[in-house]
C-alpha cells in the first residue's frame, strides 16, 4: 500500500440497482443484492498498486444500495488546462499520453478496462504526473450490469460503445448482456483527452449528447479524423502546427475501426515516445511479506545520509500507508456520509417524496418519476484530515520509528523507547477504537512484521498485549508460522477438476456467516469455493467435514485479496488445533477430546460438572460444533477474532480452557435447569462476553498442569520452535505436553474406555515435580518468581496405608489412607489429615497411590464433595522411586 505523501482521501458516491424483493435465485435464497455484489469485486482493486493510478482504499454500504468509495485523491486534473482555454505544449501532451497509457497497460495485465476516461479523472499529483481514477467503476459494476446508468462520458466513448447502445441488462427485452469493452476504448478515449489539450478547448460541448454520439458515429466513413474534428470545432490551423510525431500519436488513437486501433501496450512501444520513455524506469511491484523474493532488494540509502534526518516540522502522517491513514481518520470520528452530506452530494427527502409510482389498467401512472440522484454523481469529495492531525497532535515524532531492540525496554508490553499510553489497561474494545493507541500498535507492528521472520519474538511479545485490527491477518500468519512463496504453492494446487466434495461444499456456503457483507458476496463464495477445495486437494488423508467452512471463514475475511495466505494459514492451524479431527473415521479422536474436555470441567468446576452428569447433559451434546470449528460455529466473526488473537499464543490444549470459560458464564443458567432446559439454552446460546471468556480462559490455562490435558491423538511435535505464548520464562501451562521429550516419568496413554471411566484428569510424574517446586502460579503476561514465603499451590495427597506412607514419600504430602478418609455416606471423616486437606481447597490437589482404581475412586469422591482442581498421579508412587525424591520420616528420639 502506498504512503499518503501529498494526496488527499477522496470519496465519491453512486447507487446499485434495486432488485426485486419477490425473486429468489436458482437455490431457492434471495437474490443477492447488487450493492453487495459490486462491494465484494471491489476488494481486488484495493490490491492494485500502480504510481499512475489512484489507490483505491475502502468502499462503505449503505442504505438503498447506496455506496461510497474512498480513494486517494488530488485537486488538480486535466479538466484544468481546459479551464484555462491555451493549448498544451506538444511535450507535455506526450508526457501526459505516456504516463496515461502507463496506467492503462498496467490494467490491462490485470484483466481491467478503465472505460470512464475524462478529463475529471485525470488527476495530477504535485510534480504534475499523472494519476488515474475511478478506473475500477467499470470493473466492480460488472462492466455496468449493476449499475441503472452507464459507464464513460458520451463525448469521450469509443465509436464500438456507442454503436452498441446501452440497455439495462434488468430489462426484459434486452436477453443479453452487452459486450464487454476491450483496452482498446481506452485508446480512443484517450484520442480526444489529447486532441482537447492540443485544441485548448472542449469537443462537442456545443452539442446535445443526441448530436454528440451522431457525430462520432458518422466519423467512420472519414479518411482523417483529426482533420474533420479540428475543422468542426475551429482549431484546424492550431492543430496543423503540431509536430509530426503529436499528429501521429492522435491518427492512431482515433482510429476508428477498433481492428486498427492500437492497444496502449502497443503506444508504449510506438517510436513517438522514444524521447519520453527514457525518463521514466518500469515500475516493479512490490515484493509480499510471503514469497521467495529478497524484500529488501530495491532498498538503498541517499549519498547523503543528512537527508535521513528530518525536521521537527515534518508531517510524519504523510509517510504512512494511505488505508492506514484512512483507518485512523474513522476512529478520529470520520463519517463518509456526513462529509458528502455536508458537500450536498446526499440530500435527505421527505418519505413522502421516496414512494414508488404505480400504473392503472388504462396506463396511467401516479407517483414520482425517475430520480436523477440515483444517476452517477461522480464528484469527488475531498475528506478533511484536521480532526486526525488534531488528534494526534500530542504523538511525538519518535513513535513513528519505534526501535525494536530487546534492550530498549524492560517493559513487556512494549518494545521502543516510548512506554504505550495508559490506554493499555483499558477494555480491549475501548482500545480498539483509540485513535493515539491504535497509531502506535499500528506503526510498531508494521515494522516487527517487516523484519520476520528476524522478528519473530516481538510479533508473540507484542500479540500478548494485543493485535491491531488492520494487521490481524499478517500477525495471525506470523503466529502461524507461515514462510516461503505460498503463492506458488496454492497455484501448484488443482482447484477447478470436479471433485465429490464440491456438492457439499457448494451447499455450506451459503449458510456459512452470511451476514457478513464480504463473506456474502459472490466473489467471496468464489472465493470460500477456491480456498476450501485446495484444502481438501492438498491434505488426501483427511475428508472434508461440515464446519471446515466455518475454520476458513477467519481467515479468508482477513486476507480475501490472498487466497494463498488465508489457505496457508488454514493449513497451519489445523495440525495445531485440530490434529485429526478431519479423519474420515474421527470418532476416537473426537471422544477422546470430550472425555478430556469432561474431567477438566470436574478439575476446575466440580459443582457444575456434578449437576450437568447428574441430568445426563454431556459434552456431546453441545460442544463438538465447538471445538470441531473452534467456536467459529457458535460466535460472529468479530468474536471470534479477538478469541482467536489469544487462543493462537496457546498450544492445542487452551480451546478446553475456552470450553470450560464458555460454561461458567453459563453457570448459574446451567445449575438452575434441567436437561429439556440447557438444550434449549445451547440451541439458541445467550450473549457471551468474549473479553471475559479470555481472561478467564487465561486463569484456567495458567492453573492447569499442562500434562492434565494429555491427548495420544494430539499432534506430535519433534521440537518446540515457538516462544511460549503465556509468560516470559518457560512453565508448566506454555506449552503442549507433547512438545515435551518422553521420559520414564511421563505419562502413559490409557485406552479410551480406562479414560471415560476416571472424573479427573492424570498428571505425569514430572508435572508432579515441577508443581511442588512451584509455590505461585504463572500469570498470563509477566510470570512471577517463587515467593519466599506462603502456601504452595498444590498438595500432594498419599492415600496409601500409614505403613506404606512411612517407608516412603514425596516430601509436603499428607497421608490420608484410602479406607479411613470416607465415612459411609461419602463424607470426609474429621481427622488432622483430612482437616489439612480441606484448608488447600482450592488448590491443585494430586492423589498418590500405588493402585490407580484407588486413586480414581479417591478422586471422584472429592469431587462428588466438590472439591476443584482434583487429579490424579499417573502410574502412582511406583513411577516416583527411581527418582530418589521419597523421603522417610525421621526415627523419633
Amino acid at each position: 500500500m502506498l504512503s499518503l505523501k501529498d494526496a488527499q482521501l477522496g470519496a465519491f458516491t453512486f447507487f446499485a440497482s434495486a432488485l426485486p424483493h419477490d425473486v429468489c435465485g436458482s437455490n431457492g435464497l434471495p437474490l443477492t443484492p447488487n450493492s453487495i455484489k459490486i462491494l465484494g469485486r471491489f476488494q481486488i482493486l484495493k490490491t492494485i498498486t500502480h504510481p499512475r493510478l489512484c489507490q483505491y482504499v475502502d468502499i462503505s454500504r449503505g442504505k438503498h444500495e447506496r455506496l461510497i468509495v474512498v480513494a486517494e485523491h488530488y485537486e488538480s486534473s486535466l479538466e484544468d488546462f481546459q479551464k484555462q482555454g491555451k493549448s498544451v505544449s506538444p511535450e507535455k501532451v506526450l508526457q501526459i499520453a505516456y504516463e496515461v497509457l502507463e496506467g492503462l497497460d498496467f490494467l490491462n495485465k490485470d484483466g481491467l478496462v478503465h472505460r470512464a476516461l475524462g478529463p475529471h479523472n485525470v488527476l495530477l499529483d504535485c510534480k504534475g504526473n499523472v494519476k488515474l481514477a475511478k478506473f475500477g467503476l467499470y470493473h466492480m459494476t460488472d462492466h455496468g450490469a449493476d449499475v441503472d446508468f452507464p459507464i464513460g462520458y458520451p463525448s469521450y466513448l469509443a465509436p464500438e460503445v456507442i454503436a452498441q447502445g446501452w440497455s439495462h441488462p434488468s430489462d426484459p427485452s434486452h436477453r443479453e448482456p452487452p459486450r464487454r469493452s476491450g483496452p482498446k476504448v481506452d485508446v480512443w478515449s484517450l484520442g480526444v483527452l489529447l486532441f482537447e489539450l492540443c485544441a485548448g478547448r472542449r469537443l462537442l460541448q456545443s452539442f446535445d449528447t443526441s448530436e454528440r454520439l451522431k457525430f462520432i458515429l458518422s466519423l467512420g466513413c472519414v479518411d482523417d479524423i483529426v482533420t474533420v474534428v479540428a475543422e468542426e470545432h475551429g482549431c484546424l490551423e492550431v492543430i496543423k502546427e503540431l509536430p509530426e510525431n503529436v499528429l501521429s500519436l492522435l491518427r492512431k488513437c482515433l482510429t476508428f475501426l477498433p481492428s486498427g486501433r492500437p492497444t496502449p501496450a502497443d503506444l508504449l512501444k510506438d517510436p513517438v515516445f522514444q524521447e519520453v520513455s527514457i525518463h521514466y524506469t518500469p515500475f516493479r511491484k512490490p515484493v509480499g511479506l510471503f514469497s521467495s523474493s529478497l524484500r529488501c532488494a530495491h532498498l538503498e540509502l541517499p549519498d547523503d545520509i543528512s537527508k535521513l534526518c528530518q525536521d521537527d516540522k515534518e508531517d510524519y502522517l504523510a509517510e504512512r500507508a494511505i488505508d492506514e491513514v484512512y483507518y485512523l481518520w474513522c476512529l478520529a470520528g470520520g463519517d463518509l456520509e456526513k462529509e458528502l452530506t455536508n458537500k450536498g452530494i446526499i440530500q435527505s427527502k421527505p418519505p413522502v417524496c421516496t414512494l414508488p409510482n404505480f400504473i392503472l389498467e388504462d396506463g396511467e401512472s401516479f407517483g414520482r418519476g425517475r430520480d436523477r440522484s440515483f444517476l452517477l454523481d461522480d464528484t469527488t469529495v475531498t475528506l478533511s484530515l484536521s480532526q486526525l492531525k488534531t488528534r494526534l497532535t500530542d504523538v511525538a515524532g519518535e513513535a513513528y520509528y519505534p526501535l525494536l531492540e530487546d534492550e530498549q525496554s524492560s517493559l513487556p508490553h512494549s518494545n521502543s523507547s516510548n512506554e504505550l499510553p495508559a490506554a493499555v489497561t483499558l477494555p480491549l474494545i475501548i482500545r480498539e477504537r483509540d485513535t493515539e493507541y491504535q497509531l502506535l500498535r499500528i506503526v510498531l507492528f508494521d515494522r516487527i512484521l517487516q523484519a520476520y521472520p528476524y522478528k519473530k519474538n516481538l510479533v508473540w511479545k507484542e500479540a500478548r498485549v494485543d493485535i491491531p485490527p488492520l494487521l490481524r491477518g499478517l500477525a495471525w500468519a506470523t503466529l502461524l508460522g507461515i514462510e516461503g512463496d505460498i503463492q506458488a504453492k496454492y497455484d501448484s494446487i488443482d482447484k477447478d477438476t470436479p471433485i465429490p466434495t464440491d456438492r457439499q461444499i457448494e451447499v455450506d456456503i451459503p449458510r456459512c456467516h452470511q451476514y457478513d457483507e464480504l463473506l456474502s458476496s459472490p466473489q467471496g463464495h468464489v472465493k470460500f469455493r477456491r480456498v476450501l477445495k485446495a484444502w481438501v486437494v492438498s491434505h488426501p488423508d483427511l475428508v472434508y467435514w461440515q464446519g471446515l467452512d466455518s475454520l476458513c471463514a477467519p481467515f479468508l475475511y482477513l486476507n480475501f485479496n490472498n487466497e494463498a495466505l488465508a489457505y496457508a494459514c488454514m493449513s497451519a492451524f489445523i495440525p495445531k488445533y485440530l490434529y485429526n479431527f478431519f479423519l474420515k473415521d474421527n470418532s476416537h479422536v473426537i471422544q477422546e477430546y470430550l472425555t478430556v474436555f469432561s474431567q477438566l470441567i470436574g478439575f476446575h468446576d466440580p459443582e457444575l460438572s456434578n449437576h450437568l452428569n447428574e441430568i445426563g447433559f454431556i459434552p456431546d451434546l453441545y460442544a463438538i460444533p465447538w471445538f470441531l470449528t473452534m467456536f467459529t460455529h457458535v460466535f460472529p466473526l468479530h468474536k471470534i477474532f479477538h478469541l482467536w488473537d489469544t487462543l493462537l499464543l496457546g498450544n492445542s490444549s487452551f480451546p478446553f480452557c475456552i470450553g470450560v470459560a464458555i460454561l461458567q458464564q453459563l453457570r448459574d443458567r446451567l445449575l438452575a435447569n434441567g436437561f429439556n432446559e440447557c438444550i434449549l439454552l445451547f440451541s439458541d446460546l445467550p450473549e457471551i462476553d468474549i473479553e471475559r471468556c479470555v481472561r478467564e480462559s487465561i486463569n484456567l490455562f495458567c492453573w492447569t498442569p499442562k500434562s492434565a490435558t494429555y491427548r495420544q491423538h494430539a499432534q506430535p511435535v519433534k521440537n518446540m520452535t515457538e516462544p511460549n505464548g503465556f509468560g516470559k520464562a518457560p512453565s508448566y501451562t506454555t506449552t503442549d505436553y507433547q512438545d515435551s521429550p518422553k521420559t520414564d516419568l511421563s505419562r502413559e496413554p490409557l485406552k479410551l474406555s480406562e479414560l471415560k471411566a476416571e472424573v479427573s484428569p492424570r498428571i505425569s510424574a514430572e508435572d508432579l515435580i515441577d508443581l511442588c517446586e512451584l509455590t505461585a502460579a504463572t500469570h498470563f503476561k509477566t510470570p512471577t518468581k517463587k515467593p519466599r514465603s506462603g502456601k504452595p499451590k498444590v498438595i500432594a495427597v498419599d492415600i496409601r496405608s500409614s505403613e506404606d506412607f512411612n517407608r516412603g514419600h514425596i516430601s509436603g504430602s499428607i497421608s490420608v489412607p484410602y479406607h479411613t478418609a470416607f465415612g459411609p455416606e461419602g463424607e470426609l471423616v474429621p481427622g488432622p489429615a483430612t482437616a489439612t486437606l480441606q484448608s488447600f481447597r482450592g488448590r491443585v490437589i494430586v492423589v498418590i497411590s500405588h493402585a490407580m482404581t484407588r486413586a480414581s475412586v479417591f478422586a471422584a469422591n472429592l469431587v462428588r464433595l466438590n472439591y476443584p482442581r482434583v487429579c490424579i498421579l499417573d502410574g502412582g508412587i511406583n513411577k516416583l522411586r527411581a527418582t530418589g525424591l521419597l523421603t522417610v520420616p525421621s526415627p523419633q528420639i
